[in-house]
Order: structure tokens, then sequence, then C-alpha cells
């Protein structure tokens, strides 16, 4: 039976300054993470405008999904708040949806990106009873010439930034979120990452670049993926390099881990170590994402 929907599945985030903390509280609810810690990411959120932009832009991305695929309903959950998958599939089991397509906007798997979205939805089902949709999930666009193409495109405007003469020189650093080293032994995570890193400098035809993580939280004597993005500009800036891509390839949006640990700390070390430093935009709404969404979403509608 043919899919007469699709369900567009984010992290979500804190929409206005009173829902910071009662976010981040829900979120680490039940995990190791120092208080100290929770209170720093909210003056995180509180320095870029006391919001995540993720929710909106999730919602253009559907949008633009909406007017690519015609008259095919797109809707929008979210794993961590609102709006809660659960109730999108409440509401869509309201619509008369009995079947969809399932996009996760993670596009590299492991426990986190992958098997705990996976949990949401089943949860949420099971509360809808049974007239909820039957699901259907796309689950692998990581090395999807789309995707690829998209970041291409955002490393190439972002290499514009350097001085032409020195742009060959430039190392192209990509960025994902670091996880625990059990959580990535036990997946493809890495491997994944990687592969689409190298698919875009291939596509760049650049040869200098490299994998860093970021956004590590956790109890900090437990390991997590290294080295981390600000010890890896660090070696860069030792072995002589002057002008750095970061290209944050783990993430679909722009929004805060991207905006802080990015575009302020990132930038910041950087700053002490006399580099130049460029950031690729996340895909956000991008035509080319938009695309690769609607033609993954396709392939499952039949």
């Amino acid at each position: 039976m043919a899919a007469d929907a699709v369900l567009l599945v984010a992290y979500g985030g804190p929409r206005r300054p009173d829902e910071i903390r009662p976010f981040l509280e829900h979120v680490t609810r039940g995990r190791r993470i120092p208080p100290g810690r929770l209170e720093e990411v909210a003056r995180h959120y509180e320095l870029l405008g006391g919001r995540s932009p993720l929710n909106e832009l999730t919602f253009r991305q559907a949008e633009g999904l909406r007017q690519a695929l015609g008259r095919t309903p797109v809707y929008v959950g979210m794993r961590a708040w609102e709006p809660f998958v659960a109730g999108t599939l409440a509401q869509m089991a309201l619509d008369g949806v009995r079947r969809a397509v399932c996009i996760i906007l993670a596009p590299h798997a492991c426990d986190a990106s992958r098997e705990r979205y996976l949990e949401a939805i089943d949860e949420g089902r099971a509360g809808v009873g049974p007239r909820a949709p039957a699901i259907s999930y796309v689950r692998s666009w990581y090395a999807h010439p789309l995707f690829v193409e998209t970041w291409a495109d955002t490393v190439a405007a972002a290499l514009e930034a350097i001085e032409t003469s020195r742009r060959r020189e430039a190392t192209l650093l990509f960025t994902a979120h670091s996880i625990p080293l059990p959580s990535a032994e036990a997946s493809a995570y890495v491997q994944e990452v990687h592969t689409s890193a190298r698919a875009v400098s291939e596509r760049l035809g650049h040869t200098g670049w490299q994998v860093a993580w970021q956004s590590r939280s956790g109890n900090p004597r437990d390991p997590w993926l290294e080295p981390d993005v600000n010890l890896a500009l660090r070696a860069l800036a030792a072995s002589g390099t002057r002008e750095v891509v970061l290209a944050p390839i783990g993430f679909v949006c722009d929004h805060v881990e991207v905006l802080y640990d990015l575009d302020v700390e990132a930038q910041q070390t950087a700053g002490g170590l006399g580099l130049t430093v460029a950031r690729a935009s996340t895909p956000n709404d991008h035509p080319l994402f938009v695309r690769m969404l609607a033609e993954v979403a396709r392939q499952h509608l039949g």
C-alpha cells in the first residue's frame, strides 16, 4: 500500500527563553551531567537570543518539501521538545493518515541519532493506538549525491571567504556531534561521517580535509570521540596551517550547537592561534537539500 504522508522528525529545541531550562532538564533526565554544565549551556542559548532556530528551520525544510511533493502532506514532529512527535502522530491519525514515510533528520546513525528517534516514534504510535499511521523509514542518505552536492556548495561558498591564493592550502575540518566511545564502537557512525566528508572533499577536488568532533556532554571522565574541534584547530595551527573551513556535516540545521560551539567557541580558539576560519552553512532549507528530501521521500511513497 502506498504511503499518503511524509513525517519529518528532528531533535527539537527551546522556542523562547522560558523554555530553555525545562528543555535542558527534559533532555538530560537520567544522565550524569553536572548541574554547572546545564547552566553553561543555558547561557549559550541566552547569548544567542534565548531560543533555538532548529524548529523554525525544520518547518522551512518541511514547507520546501511540501512544495516539491505537490499534494502530499508533510508533518513535523520533534523527539525532545514541542511539537513532540507523539502529538504529531495523533494529529496525523485525526487527519486520516494511514501510512507515512518518515525521514529522521540526522544523517549519520548511532543510538542517539537513530534508535532513540525510533523509540520516540514507537511510543507515540502506541499512545495513539490502532489508528496510528504505519511508518516506513528512509534510513540512509549520508552519501546521497544531493546531500554531498549540498555540502559541496556550502563549503565552496565558505572557501570564497579565504584569500584566493590560499584556498588550496586551506584545511576542510568536518565536524559532527561527539558521542561516547561505546556508542561509536557499536555503530557505523564514525565510518558514515568520514564517508560524507570524503565524498564532499572529492566533489570539490580538495585533498586537505580532516574530521573532528564537537559538543560533547556528560561526565567529563567518560571517554568520547576525539579530537575535539578545538584540539584539532590547535594541532592544525601547530602544523603550520593558517586557513580552515569548518563544515559541521553531522548537522542539517544551524542550531545552537553549531552557532555557539563553532561560531563562538571555536572562533575564539582560532583567533588565539592566528588561524583564519570560515564556517560552511549547514543545509537548512538549501534547494539541493530539499530536492534530496523529495527524492528519497518519493522512492518510498509509491
